[in-house]
């Protein structure tokens, strides 16, 4: 199978995946209103918090949750994948929209079984994850902004975790990107939010760059396939 047939296949498979967690994810919710109203009577289910996925109707989507629910601290959590696990620190200080946004998806299963659709491999050095449909352009179905903790000189060290985005700086949604060697971005466009940093774990992510993207091109789909299993935080 030529290269070409090859990522046409993956890109379809990763969209029937997609897609049969879409249905699952309204299912559940489905259960969770019947539940839910039962109870209480109401469209609110108690016990739910500021951080997980409303539920306010049977066809509920994910909603960005308010920034104060980074409780403007340190949290700490384990990205677990195929290739490895990566140990990480989310500082919800510096960037608390960011962080609250990305726990609460995490915690609501958004994350699990979705696969890092972009590595780089010359001038900037990172593997992007969060797409659930793996082609670049999907999200949680809302956006946010502006960026936060931005660094103003460009420059983001191995290991560092931030915000991937389109053009506009209100963009943001799930998509994120871990830096495996140290890299400038420019700053001419807005800045990309840096929200938390790999404690452990780095090792896996240049193993995957080591290994080169699928059509050897320098930004591409990771040769080695990387699925997320499951976000865990605290």
């Amino acid at each position: 199978m030529s290269t070409s047939k090859r990522e046409r296949e993956r890109a379809r498979l990763r969209e029937q995946k997609w897609t049969r967690r879409q249905a699952d994810a309204r299912a559940r919710r489905r259960r969770v209103w019947t539940i839910a109203a039962a109870v209480s009577g109401v469209a609110v289910l108690a016990g739910v918090t500021a951080l997980a996925v409303s539920a306010n109707a049977p066809d509920a989507t994910y909603t960005l949750p308010p920034a104060a629910a980074a409780e403007d601290r340190e949290w700490t959590g384990e990205l677990r994948t195929s290739a490895g696990d990566v140990a990480f620190t989310l500082d919800g200080q510096a960037a608390p929209q960011a962080v609250a946004n990305f726990v609460s998806l995490a915690r609501a299963g958004f994350f699990d079984d979705t696969d890092c659709h972009r590595l780089t491999t010359a001038n900037i050095f990172v593997l992007q994850c969060g797409d659930p449909t793996g082609t670049g352009t999907g999200g949680p179905g809302y956006t946010f902004g502006p960026v936060e903790n931005t660094p103003e000189d460009g420059f983001f060290p191995a290991g560092t975790i931030a915000m991937a985005r389109a053009q506009s700086t209100d963009s943001q949604g799930s998509q994120f990107f871990l830096v495996y060697e140290d890299s400038t971005l420019p700053t001419n466009t807005g800045g990309y939010t840096v929200f938390g940093k790999i404690t452990s774990g780095l090792d896996v992510v240049r193993a995957v760059a080591d290994a080169g993207t699928a059509d050897g091109a320098v930004d591409g789909s990771p040769a080695t396939p990387v699925t997320i299993e499951g976000v865990e935080t605290q």
